[in-house]
């Protein structure tokens, strides 16, 4: 079996979770994005990488 599905899900899960630092970071400072969209956005960007992370890692557990 190749390597390119485990590494693919890994790449999404890493995604995910920058993704989710990043709404965060937004969240508590303003930084990076400052005020480019509300913190509504940031709340379902939050969701979305959840989302994202939780299918990811039940890839993950499927492809083991």
């Amino acid at each position: 079996m190749s390597d390119a599905p485990k590494k693919l899900v890994i790449g999404s899960m890493a995604v995910a979770g920058i993704v989710a630092l990043l709404a965060v970071a937004d969240l508590a400072t303003g930084i990076p994005f400052s005020g480019v969209h509300s913190k509504l956005m940031d709340i379902l960007f939050l969701v979305a990488a959840a989302i994202v992370g939780y299918l990811s890692w039940d890839a993950y557990r499927d492809l083991r």
